[in-house]
């Protein structure tokens, strides 16, 4: 069986899915708490999740304004711990509400119960559980959370950490996104994607030092300080600089964004095969020129990479 929302974050095979598939249409938000930590939301697992976003903000509260304009649906969230632009589902999640296959119970899993890492959760390439409500923790404030994106603060014009009104994140996050094909536009052909296709890699200080040697003249990539010594590297910076441009085409009618060098979009008459070729593509050339492996984000459904 195959639980699907919104799809938006799925790759499934041209043969299909070999079983049943369950849509997940539940809708609804309501307030389950109020205290002085802020407000819990509870949202339906099937409730789009950036109408959960305006709803948030629309009623005076922050702690999701960057996360703004995702597609999908909200019970896919903390399936990968969804982040962008600095924030992600797990600071949020207080705890999520699902249905138990092995036990046949519906239960709830705590925050630490979830094991949130990066774009990864208990429940990510797991079927025992089905996500049915997520309870979410959001200050009671007009204005956002402390800015920790360096693009975002740019585009706002303030320093890392600064406050600014949640509204006003929430249109420059829509707007930053768009710029990158990211917004679901039936006029933009970039659109026509699972997203960012790759996870940024985390990697030891070692394969931090292995990447440096192999630079010669692509010049020194962005990073960031990550976990246990770890250091994250943009996937687009990489996939950019082992020859894969935006707008370059695969066989078959897939293609690079021609707005964002993580986006594989369908360009008419793709196939599921065309795409994850073009996948394995810039996938081995990235590993040849960097010494770095590359993995899938999205979902993958009968098939594989």
């Amino acid at each position: 069986m195959l639980v699907l929302a919104g799809g938006s974050n799925v790759v499934i095979g041209d043969d299909g899915f070999p079983g049943t598939v369950v849509l997940l249409r539940t809708r609804g938000v309501h307030v389950a708490d109020r205290d002085a930590r802020g407000v819990l939301f509870r949202v339906a697992a099937g409730e789009p999740w950036d109408d959960f976003v305006a709803h948030t903000i629309e009623n005076g509260c922050s702690g999701l304004e960057a996360l703004s304009g995702i597609p999908g649906s909200s019970g896919a969230t903390p399936i990968q711990n969804v982040g962008a632009y600095g924030q992600e589902v797990a600071q949020t999640i207080e705890a999520v509400h699902v249905y138990d296959r092995h036990e046949d119970e519906v239960r709830v899993l705590s925050l630490p119960e979830c094991r949130f890492a990066y774009r990864s959760s208990i429940f990510k390439n797991n079927e025992r559980w089905v996500v049915l409500e997520v309870d979410f923790r959001l200050t009671l404030s007009a204005d956002s959370a402390p800015i920790r994106y360096a693009e975002l603060a740019r585009r706002l014009g303030v320093e890392i950490g600064e406050r600014v009104p949640a509204k006003q994140v929430r249109e420059t996050v829509l707007q930053l996104r768009a710029g990158k094909g990211m917004v679901l536009d039936p006029a933009d052909p970039d659109t026509q994607s699972v997203g960012s296709f790759f996870t940024n890699p985390v990697l030891s200080a070692q394969e931090w030092a292995a990447v440096q040697d192999r630079l010669v003249d692509a010049g020194e990539p962005p990073s960031w300080p990550a976990p246990n010594g770890t250091v994250k590297v943009p996937a687009a910076w990489l996939i950019e600089k082992a020859g894969f441009g935006k707008g370059y085409a695969g066989a078959g009618g897939v293609a690079i964004s021609s707005k964002h060098t993580l986006a594989l979009t369908h360009r008419g008459g793709g196939t599921t095969t065309a795409l994850l070729d073009l996948a394995r593509e810039i996938r081995d050339g990235v590993r040849d020129r960097f010494g770095v492996v590359l993995h899938p984000e999205p979902v993958l459904v009968n098939c594989s990479l």
